[in-house]
């Protein structure tokens, strides 16, 4: 009898992808063309709003340029963000505004808050400060928390004008975004609830209005066999290192038939003690990583085969676990009506982003801000602070994030999270752009629950 079975279909969602986001491109096109009604110089706040945000940022400056260089002197990884997190609750009080610290379940986390629920719309601003171990802020987190901390203070200005917009803005200090997913403890923890939109900048080394942010996964495989006699007994051993270096081999075949931007990194960590005894636990770690939600799956569903087919083929167990405990960080959804907003109030300070599309997706990494773009429309555009050759983590970038072109950065980013958010506070009609080009991209997900 011939015992073969079919292989499984290939999955069509990197496909459906590409062909949904030809015709959102063909649509926003369409809507920026002299006979649609969408730009981004269109619509947003009234003049005089944004001149007040503006002159904010602008008295803000030293405050703003304190908090990217103490945060940069004072580097901490994640989940251990005490001594900045404080610091920049501290920084709000001096400006009279109180924020509460250690929130939706992080002792790192922070909230502060203007306006008042239910008066209008809610727009959040994150502001990360976590750094790497052993390279410090060669993530540029300190910019982040000066462009995010400073956008909340000046819009307190404008919150306090006589035509000040109905709404809320909501400050969230969100740790641990490097190595792990601590916007989605937070937002698991009710950190979004209420909130309709969630804004913030990364720094890097152009000036861009979106870019590729893959998902992210991390994956242990610990193979388990039977210890033996290397030389006198081998056949009675089954060899957890034979699992793992087939499992290796397996990863690296299975890069021939996967989308063009997954990725997928795996070390051995642990690989037997002795030469003599034929290895009984091996373990592997891994990241993996995909442009999208579904297509993620699609590869965590591949590589749970490649780690039983190894374990099938050398007589041993595998444990496979998913996320160590920690959330998968999804890719990041762009709002391209609101980065709109974004790329306006730049080319007002003197910068032009470059559009989606330019940056190769060769380059992209990762980051937890998905998360919060598959439950709220989100932007989480790019701003230059280091020359275009310099990369993320590294000694360089961590260098060029303590210099004055952070700085100026800063004052920007802090200028342009401000404008978008009051444009978007300001504006029903970009709103309802806003909310309809969210739905059209599929709404919200279940993130909690999207990979079982």
């Amino acid at each position: 009898m011939n015992d073969m079975t079919r292989p499984n279909a290939p999955s069509t969602a990197y496909l459906d992808h590409i062909v949904a986001e030809t015709e959102q491109r063909e649509r926003r096109a369409v809507a920026a063309s002299p006979a649609g009604t969408a730009t981004a110089e269109d619509g947003g706040a009234p003049a005089a709003l944004a001149d007040i945000a503006e002159q904010a940022v602008r008295r803000l400056a030293d405050d703003i340029t304190e908090i990217a260089c103490t945060l940069h002197a004072r580097p901490e990884t994640a989940f251990e963000e005490h001594e900045s997190a404080r610091f920049l609750v501290e920084v709000l009080a001096r400006h009279g505004v109180s924020a509460e610290l250690g929130v939706h379940g992080l002792s790192t986390a922070f909230r502060a808050e203007l306006g008042s629920a239910g008066s209008g719309p809610t727009i959040a601003i994150c502001a990360e400060y976590d750094a790497l171990p052993g390279i410090g802020h060669g993530c540029g987190h300190n910019v982040i928390a000066a462009a995010g901390v400073g956008a909340f203070l000046a819009l307190r200005k404008v919150m306090g004008a006589d035509d000040a917009p109905a709404g809320r803005v909501v400050l969230l200090g969100t740790p641990a975004e490097e190595g792990s997913s601590g916007k989605e403890i937070l937002a698991r923890n009710g950190a979004l609830d209420g909130i309709d939109a969630a804004i913030m900048v990364h720094p890097y080394g152009v000036d861009s209005a979106d870019q590729v942010w893959l998902g992210r996964r991390l994956l242990t495989w610990t193979f388990t066999g039977r210890s033996a006699h290397a030389s006198a007994q081998p056949f009675m051993g089954r060899n957890a290192l034979d699992a793992a270096s087939l499992a290796y081999q397996g990863i690296g075949l299975l890069r021939q038939q996967i989308t063009p931007a997954d990725r997928i990194h795996a070390t051995i960590t642990e690989g037997g003690t002795s030469p003599n005894v034929v290895t009984e636990r091996a373990v592997m770690r891994l990241y993996a990583r995909s442009k999208y939600p579904d297509t993620l799956r699609d590869l965590s569903d591949r590589l749970d085969d490649v780690a039983r087919g190894a374990a099938l083929m050398t007589g041993t167990e595998v444990e496979i676990g998913w996320d160590d405990g920690a959330a998968p960080s999804l890719p990041v959804r762009t709002n391209h009506t609101l980065t709109g907003r974004w790329v306006a109030a730049q080319r007002r300070r003197g910068r032009d982003p470059l559009p989606s599309g330019v940056l190769s997706e060769t380059i992209a990494a990762s980051t937890d801000f998905g998360n919060v773009s598959f439950r709220v429309p989100g932007i989480h555009p790019l701003i230059k602070v280091a020359e275009s050759g310099v990369a993320l983590h590294t000694a360089e970038f961590a260098e060029a994030a303590g210099g004055p072109a952070a700085s100026s950065a800063a004052l920007d980013g802090a200028a342009g999270l401000a404008m978008t958010a009051l444009d978007y506070l300001c504006d029903a009609d970009l709103r309802a752009a806003v909310h309809e080009e969210f739905a059209a991209q599929g709404g919200p997900i279940d993130v909690e629950r999207y990979f079982g």
